[in-house]
């Protein structure tokens, strides 16, 4: 339709030409009714002859004839190798087979023991075990019937005898601690003992303090100082090649003559020096000039104090 201006709907869009309606006139079908291949059920399909079977003609085989694996080998009989390995075998037998000395015993019947190896078991024998004698239990207990009465102001109605009466004084307690005392003042020798110690605070005392008066303080002598150094009388002689600069003289040549020593021939006799076996100790450094090493070397033995030990 053509709108307001004299220009249809397509020419105000910009497209070239309207787009098909592809789903008209269709039958609508389901979505459950359609194929799940729609090719499979259209023009030829594929037709195979058919699955085929194991068996021993070659048309269960993919390949057109039989094919070896092994070209030119020869042919074994397993029933050949099998009989020449059980004479191989029969040959290491010592004797002939073992056979008994008679057949095999069956047995007679159900709990019967005839033909085992082991015999009858005693514990399971369906003897009567022995059994200590049977003793009859005691008689019962007889009692008298209960005697009659309530238990107050009745005599003889209880199980035991009847009480006694005591006399029970009025002071029995009070007479009774009187004599406990008095035996126990008897038995005390002399005054009771006390201590004469007076009461502590609940930590020790000063283990440092102490009553006697501390001695003079000792002042200790400065030793005087010496002002001027020591300077030796004279500078210290210089060695010139002829010991001049020594304590004492040089010492005097004494003439060697020039005798040659003959070298010791070993007899039969003489011991043969073996070296003795093992590592051989070195000498090791102490712990002590380790640590001086360590204190002292060459960037700080001029600013460095002494250690003092």
């Amino acid at each position: 339709m053509p709108a307001e201006g004299g220009k249809t709907d397509m020419e105000r869009i910009g497209l070239f030409s309207e787009m098909e309606y592809i789903t008209v006139g269709d039958k609508y079908v389901s979505q459950f009714n359609r194929p799940f291949n729609e090719a499979a059920s259209k023009n030829k399909q594929m037709l195979p002859g058919g699955s085929k079977e194991m068996s021993d003609l070659q048309a269960g085989y993919f390949d057109p004839h039989f094919v070896r694996i092994f070209e030119g080998e020869g042919y074994i009989n397993l029933n050949q190798v099998r009989r020449r390995d059980m004479m191989e075998a029969a040959k290491k037998n010592l004797g002939k087979a073992f056979l008994p000395s008679s057949g095999e015993k069956k047995p007679c019947g159900l709990g019967s023991y005839y033909g085992t190896i082991g015999g009858p078991v005693p514990f399971f024998s369906a003897q009567s075990k022995p059994r200590e004698k049977y003793k009859a239990p005691g008689k019962n207990l007889y009692t008298n019937p209960g005697k009659k009465g309530t238990g107050y102001g009745y005599a003889n109605i209880t199980i035991g005898k009847q009480f006694s009466h005591s006399a029970d004084f009025y002071d029995a307690a009070k007479l009774n601690y009187k004599k406990a005392n008095e035996e126990h003042h008897r038995l005390l020798k002399g005054a009771p003992f006390k201590l004469n110690l007076h009461p502590r605070d609940y930590f020790d005392a000063n283990p440092y303090f102490s009553e006697e008066s501390l001695p003079p303080i000792i002042k200790e002598k400065k030793k005087k100082s010496i002002s001027n150094t020591f300077k030796p009388s004279s500078p210290g002689k210089k060695p010139g090649g002829m010991k001049a600069g020594t304590f004492d003289p040089y010492p005097s040549h004494s003439a060697n003559p020039y005798v040659a020593k003959l070298a010791n021939i070993s007899g039969k006799d003489d011991k043969i020096f073996h070296p003795p076996s093992g590592p051989k100790s070195r000498p090791v450094e102490s712990i002590m000039t380790l640590n001086v090493r360590r204190a002292l070397n060459s960037k700080n033995y001029k600013t460095s104090s002494v250690p003092s030990y």
